[in-house]
């Protein structure tokens, strides 16, 4: 029987799903142990995080019901209009905002928090994988570069004017679906060179980095001497290239550091480095803080206590009384690896894994692109929001306010990620049709 004649149901990929239920279970049960305090404690109390998040948990299963049901067509069909209401629901969010913990990208309604950005992720991944398989789109023309470029950093940087640099560094994740799609392989050694001045200029005093920006340029302009001879733009691009490095890590770096990022997000990344914040970032009238890896340090405390086997479910000490701050949203990794050891956690990471192959495998069987793409936009955004979790639980990355996806307590989180996953597998339900 061909795939067409074949029921809804027999079409869908139900390993997808059910390693998505069991990794949205798994934080459940993380999120109540994160704020367990005794046996006295009622479970079903909707007061408490783990409760709420079953709530949200029912919520995206129902809309991911209606999403199995509606057409695949119609999030082609939406996917630009769905991308403008994403802009305006951010643009809204400039007069209607409520400041959490510094940030001012949350609408409260009542007792109702919601977060446009998160929601904005989706919508971006519907609208650049519509226009990346569009038959005309090419990546040899700067045009197509620039429109593909500005579909994801427009959202980008209205996040970041909202005080939250951590959701908005997401959406670079975009632009590894660009490379699957043709992107030149020069975008991603610029990409690299820019996280190297960055860290240059951190690390280095201004007068060396000068000095060794200007002794890389020269032996560019060296070892292509030649073709410098024969076409002259190339020694433009050369001097253009150093006066940028140079404008970048003695301008542009500073000004993001003193004036757009928050002082506490400044003192995490020195952290990280292992490095106290320089005077000149500093902010006037403030102290830099000497507890910034304060967070980190309790992580690494409960990572290591869990040894190979952990101390067992609701044992854990660091996450029973609640030494590790926001350990039931950014740092519900530590939490696993207390109570479950390095087993536990590698349990863990392996099902994220799995999920994160499925789902490129399942957009390799794509017969259109525009389902193809939009496969790859939810397994970098995925890949992503991991990567930068664990590392930061681990120290290995400053913390900037990443979740851990689907395991993270936090609503609007869950279901932006859930209604990911359902548009994905209702698109791979109709792998046999040309979306156009």
């Amino acid at each position: 029987m061909s795939l067409a004649r074949k029921s809804l149901g027999s079409r869908l990929d139900w390993t997808t799903f059910f390693l998505y239920i069991f990794i949205v279970l798994i934080g459940v049960m993380a999120v109540y142990t994160s704020e367990y305090s005794s046996f006295s404690d009622p479970f079903f109390d909707a007061t408490k995080s783990h409760m709420k998040q079953l709530t949200w948990l029912g919520i995206s299963l129902f809309l991911g019901m209606i999403i199995i049901f509606t057409d695949s067509k119609f999030f082609y069909a939406v996917s630009y209009f769905s991308y403008l209401l994403g802009i305006v629901l951010l643009l809204l969010t400039f007069v209607f905002a409520s400041e959490v913990k510094g940030s001012h990208s949350f609408i409260k309604f009542g007792s109702f928090t919601f977060q446009p950005g998160e929601i904005c992720k989706i919508f971006t991944a519907l609208a650049l994988s519509r226009f990346l398989s569009a038959g005309d789109t090419k990546f040899d023309p700067l045009k197509d570069r620039l429109i593909a470029a500005a579909l994801v950093l427009l959202p980008c940087m209205l996040i970041i004017l909202q005080n939250e640099t951590g959701l908005a560094l997401v959406y670079f994740a975009f632009f590894l679906p660009m490379y699957r799609e043709g992107l030149p392989n020069i975008i991603l050694v610029l990409a690299f060179s820019m996280v190297g001045l960055v860290l240059g200029t951190l690390l280095v005093e201004q007068l060396p980095l000068f000095i060794i920006i200007t002794v890389v340029f020269i032996l560019v302009g060296l070892l292509y001497r030649r073709t410098i001879i024969r076409q002259r733009i190339v020694l433009i691009f050369v001097i253009g290239g150093w006066l940028f490095s140079v404008l970048f890590s003695n301008v542009l770096v500073p000004y993001v550091f003193t004036k757009v990022m928050q002082p506490y997000q400044v003192e995490r990344i020195y952290s990280m480095l292992g490095q106290d914040v320089p005077q000149e970032f500093q902010r006037p009238g403030r102290k830099a803080k000497k507890d910034a890896d304060y967070n980190v340090r309790q992580s690494k405390i409960a990572i290591g206590s869990g040894g190979f086997i952990g101390k067992g479910i609701l044992n854990g000490t660091q996450t029973k009384y609640s030494y590790v701050p926001e350990q039931h949203t950014d740092f519900i990794f530590c939490g696993i690896g207390e109570q479950f050891g390095f087993i536990g956690s590698s349990v863990l990471v392996l099902l994220y894994l799995a999920l994160m192959l499925r789902i490129i495998h399942l957009a390799e069987r794509q017969r259109s692109g525009f389902s193809r793409i939009y496969a790859y936009c939810v397994a970098s955004v995925l890949f992503f929001h991991f990567a930068i979790n664990l590392s930061m639980t681990m120290g290995l990355a400053p913390v900037i306010g990443i979740t851990l996806p689907m395991l993270s307590y936090g609503g609007t989180s869950l279901l932006s990620f859930s209604i990911f996953i359902f548009i994905l597998l209702r698109l791979d339900a109709d792998r046999h049709v040309l979306l156009r």
